[in-house]
């Protein structure tokens, strides 16, 4: 007989069990709950957010967040939406389950929440798959087992993290999906990707057609391809890339440079714009300022 693991790959059932019967029902002012800094998900529907709000004020909320304590308060474990929602509901208190999770608990159950609830698009689904190799030493086949997917669609998952900025965007917004993204992998140079992209985008290319435009592109002539590759970036850029994305849920990228770097940050709207410098600079910004988007900056 096998011998069941502790930790990761025990399931949110299991996991949620832990708690004494003492500790269900607290009401918990949201302003001391932090997010989950293990949460995979990176883009919250404000649409989808604004229904459950409305939901929220009607009839409350009715299933409870999951924390644990921290020295400066709480810090989520599960339900963020619940969480931000009650936020834009107006509420200052929040029922919660207060429970004692490890961090490699609390990334399991985030990641597991949400892939139950088939709330990540697939490029969250490849960073949390790198961040459970990177941080807790799995290989692809632990990962594949513990999270109940094949080793080849880990693999293939965490492959699209190896595609440009761009094309990770569209496949996170559903401009590309996964098969139409994947054949891009095949092409030696970013140039190429991103041409490769729009075209399938453009006209709406089938999975199988765009494998066979990369065929037909790689075919071409040698001195046609031959582009600058955008080189990988280090690992610290990428994890401050992705703490950026947690604080402000939206797409950061960071361009490193020989001389100076900078920082995009993007943003849809002016009110996207507002809640993003409330987020960097709590101060109050000049009233009447107006801009329009999309933009980057």
């Amino acid at each position: 007989m096998i011998k069941q693991q502790r930790g990761l790959g025990r399931g949110l059932d299991a996991l949620f069990k832990q708690a004494p019967p003492e500790e269900l029902s607290n009401e918990i002012p949201i302003e001391q709950i932090m997010p989950n800094k293990f949460q995979p998900r990176r883009v919250f529907d404000e649409e989808a957010l604004s229904e459950l709000a409305q939901s929220i004020q009607l009839y409350g909320v009715l299933q409870p967040v999951v924390v644990r304590r921290t020295l400066e308060g709480y810090e989520l474990v599960a339900g963020e939406r619940r969480w931000r929602a009650s936020q834009k509901a107006g509420r200052q208190t929040i029922p919660a389950l207060v429970r004692e999770y490890s961090d490699a608990e609390m990334t399991e159950i985030a990641l597991i929440e949400n892939l139950q609830r088939e709330n990540l698009n697939p490029i969250e689904e490849a960073m949390a798959f790198r961040r459970l190799m990177e941080e807790f030493g799995l290989t692809q086949e632990e990962v594949a087992r513990k999270i109940g997917r094949s080793r080849s669609l880990i693999a293939n998952t965490i492959r699209m993290l190896n595609l440009p900025a761009a094309i990770q965007e569209y496949v996170s917004r559903g401009t590309l999906s996964m098969g139409q993204a994947r054949p891009l992998l095949g092409l030696e140079c970013v140039d190429l990707q991103l041409e490769a992209a729009e075209i399938i985008i453009g006209e709406d290319l089938s999975a199988r057609d765009a494998e066979e435009l990369v065929k037909k592109l790689n075919a071409a002539p040698k001195q046609e391809k031959q582009k600058t590759v955008e080189p990988p970036k280090e690992i610290f850029v990428v994890e401050a890339e992705d703490r950026l994305k947690l604080l402000l849920g939206t797409q950061v990228k960071i361009k490193p440079g020989k001389i100076k770097s900078k920082i995009e940050i993007e943003f849809y709207s002016a009110d996207d714009l507002d809640r993003i410098i409330e987020t960097l600079m709590p101060a109050p910004v000049a009233a009447g300022t107006k801009v329009r988007g999309p933009f980057i900056i």
